[in-house]
């Protein structure tokens, strides 16, 4: 391979929740392991793996020059995004007008909820949830009214038409947020399915809020298709977010983008962003994102999604082979794996708690798939080098799944 995906990285000691937070988190990070055991963290969603090397180069240069003072975002930069969509997900019609920056997409999604509804109304959401969507709406005195995703009788994660239809009638609800990829079932919703998601929302008059952070990662050939493509209502009524940090480890960076079609929709998202006074770009994650959005950084990628897709085959072949009662939906996009333990725990008599606390015992650090809506589940991030994925299963197998 061109890049590397291979080298351990020693992230201790510089600034990574991923292993710095073990044990410092109640209820939200795993316990730092026992004396003996190191650290592999498979819990936070960022990467263990360097970044593109065009996104160091590019914020190297503009390193060099001295001076960060006040500044307007470049041309290059909209021009980046710009051509990355319409190469990678064959948009047409983008234009610079259309994209805007957020801090964050979490941002962006409390700046559009703020202008298509009111604090106190519903709103609706899929389950499981991306605890990132459940703490802000919370903080921001939004109702959540959750709609379940079912698994059909090949275990795969399907969407529930008529759910989602009774829940917008019994509860009046006008905005729903969408998740393509779904975080954390790791679903890559079809064309076919986000045209029916997409119908019923046309037919209640529903604004859509699409989170679409991940959808760079998309695994094993599965293909993104943007929300707003699927027809002209989703077009003009939709509010995407995307961001580089998921596909590109830049998290800490901070930097994601909005795109809105409809001209009033987007002038009112632009506005609600810039009340805070601290909506604005860094300039280091602007030349990040042109790093990242190039060539180099495509190619980049490419060898991430097949790494990627590898890892998960492997975990998900080992864990079929050697941990009877854990269940495992092999992700179509992410890096995330989303693990139904309850057969398990039934079988030996054993709670999550007490699993999680013996995964993390032994270095495993696994996340909580509680918080997700999960209610037996346990959340792996695979975006680490093999050889610890194949420790991890190994300490699991020796010390924890036994039997």
């Amino acid at each position: 391979m061109r890049f590397d995906f291979t080298t351990i990285l020693e992230r201790k000691g510089m600034d990574a929740i991923a292993v710095d937070a073990l044990g410092q988190l109640a209820g939200f990070a795993p316990d730092a392991p026992q004396e003996g055991f190191d650290a592999i963290p498979m819990w936070v969603a960022d990467m263990n793996f360097p970044t593109a090397p065009s996104i160091v180069e590019a914020i190297s240069q503009r390193l060099a020059h001295p001076a960060y003072g006040y500044f307007d975002a470049r041309q290059e930069y909209f021009d980046a995004i710009v051509r990355w969509h319409k190469e990678r997900n064959g948009v047409q019609d983008l234009s610079a007008a259309c994209i805007g920056y957020e801090n964050g997409v979490l941002g962006g999604v409390i700046s559009a909820l703020n202008v298509l509804c009111s604090r106190g109304d519903r709103v609706l959401v899929h389950s499981p949830t991306y605890i990132g969507f459940t703490n802000s709406l919370k903080n921001n005195g939004y109702d959540i009214v959750h709609s379940p995703l079912i698994r059909d009788e090949a275990g795969v994660w399907r969407m529930d038409l008529k759910d989602m239809e009774r829940k917008l009638q019994m509860y009046d609800i006008h905005v729903a947020i969408f998740c393509s990829p779904h975080n954390p079932c790791g679903r890559v919703w079809t064309p076919e399915e986000l045209k029916a998601a997409m119908a019923l929302f046309e037919r209640y008059r529903v604004k859509v809020i699409s989170d679409e952070i991940w959808s760079d990662l998309i695994l094993n050939g599965h293909k993104h298709t943007p929300t707003q493509s699927v027809s002209e209502y989703a077009k003009m009524n939709t509010v995407a977010l995307y961001a580089p940090s998921k596909t590109f480890n830049l998290a800490g960076l901070v930097g994601s983008y909005h795109i809105i079609y409809d001209p009033v929709l987007r002038s009112r998202v632009r506005k609600e962003s810039s009340l805070s006074h601290y909506n604005s770009m860094n300039v280091l994650s602007m030349y990040a994102l042109i790093g990242a959005y190039s060539e180099v950084g495509t190619a980049w990628l490419e060898e991430l999604r097949q790494v990627l897709s590898e890892n998960v085959a492997f975990t998900c072949e080992y864990i079929q082979k050697n941990f009877h009662g854990i269940e495992c939906f092999r992700p179509e996009g992410t890096y995330m794996l989303f693990l139904d333990c309850s057969e398990w725990c039934r079988a030996h008599g054993k709670s999550l708690d007490a699993l999680e606390k013996e995964a993390w015992r032994v270095g495993v650090a696994v996340q909580d798939g509680r918080m997700f809506h999960g209610p037996c589940h346990l959340r792996l991030n695979l975006a680490l080098p093999r050889s610890r994925i194949g420790e991890a299963l190994e300490r699991l197998k020796k010390y924890v799944l036994i039997g």
